[in-house]
């Protein structure tokens, strides 16, 4: 059994583990690209991991090049799978797996197709996400269903735990499938089209707070974007100060003269109270740009202080 593996992140070195132990016999080949700077690191372990277990490894975004057209024109893939890979993988690519080339995302498919369906449902305000298995299809996660597992989000979970509970769903998914997907037997569903929602590409600074938005919005960016991602941002006397860690104000004062982002109280051993466009949170952790995390209150001490100027 030849099986080819697109991945990356943490996820694509877990999945590719688990891939390992439950067909260790499988001569396999491994694609990966290079981290961006603001992430965590992933390229080394994966690459690694996949000599260890007497795989091939390559480092690749895309594979259009005369290179890549000869590589994959003589490859006899059998199985392939694509986690966490943000590139458009050609026909000529994903047509090679004789059993198929299949696809794990994180939503319940047709609903959040695209990028980091994670982190914009967290952002959304949902109470779930999920995994789904899938074949790829010409059209980005439109192709037809193998599998689908919800994963539950709590109001406030943060986005690493999330991210570890979709990335054991993955497993569980995988393990699940694997041996009728070696087989050639695996049952498929179409997806209701009509039914797609779709997400766009996330950048750093997309993760600006906007302090005239509402409490349950900042809150649900601060919680979505945080380690392992760049973290929500603001500005304090003109830097970059990164939101780590808020709660919700549990029975607030009402306040009839608004200015969003102003300081409005500190709370020793708790952190500071920030106005929103409707209401208020308690900053908790907070870092200056090329600072340490601290207690927002340790940066925030003066009701005089507005942040996102």
């Amino acid at each position: 059994m030849r099986v080819a593996l697109l991945c990356a992140t943490r996820r694509g070195y877990l999945f590719l583990q688990k891939l390992h132990e439950l067909l260790p016999e499988a001569e396999l080949l491994v694609f990966s690209f290079r981290e961006e700077p603001w992430e965590p690191k992933f390229f080394e372990d994966i690459r690694k991991l996949t000599l260890n277990a007497g795989g091939e490894f390559f480092e690749a975004r895309q594979f259009r090049s005369a290179r890549w057209d000869e590589f994959w024109e003589s490859a006899n893939v059998d199985l392939m799978f694509v986690v966490s890979w943000r590139y458009v993988i050609p026909a000529s690519v994903y047509g090679k797996a004789r059993l198929g080339a299949f696809v794990f995302h994180d939503s319940l498919l047709p609903e959040y197709r695209g990028f980091s369906p994670t982190v914009w449902a967290m952002i959304n305000g949902e109470d779930h996400t999920g995994v789904t298995l899938f074949e790829v299809a010409e059209e980005t996660d439109a192709g037809d269903i193998v599998d689908q597992e919800r994963v539950p989000i709590g109001p406030d979970d943060t986005i690493s735990a999330v991210i570890e509970r979709v990335t054991q769903t993955y497993l569980v998914l995988l393990e699940r499938n694997l041996a009728a997907l070696v087989r050639g037997t695996q049952a498929r569903h179409p997806q209701d089209h009509s039914r797609a929602t779709y997400t766009c590409k996330r950048l750093p600074e997309d993760n600006q707070i906007v302090w005239s938005d509402s409490s349950d919005r900042i809150y649900n960016l601060i919680r979505a974007t945080g380690s392992p991602y760049s973290g929500a941002y603001t500005c304090l006397s003109g830097k970059k100060l990164y939101v780590w860690s808020a709660r919700r104000v549990e029975n607030p004062r009402r306040y009839i003269g608004r200015i969003p982002g102003r300081v409005i109280e500190i709370r020793p051993g708790e952190g500071s109270v920030v106005l929103t466009g409707d209401g208020t949170l308690l900053l908790t952790q907070v870092q200056i740009e090329s600072g340490n995390i601290v207690s927002a209150e340790d940066l925030l001490n003066s009701v005089g202080q507005t942040l996102g100027r």
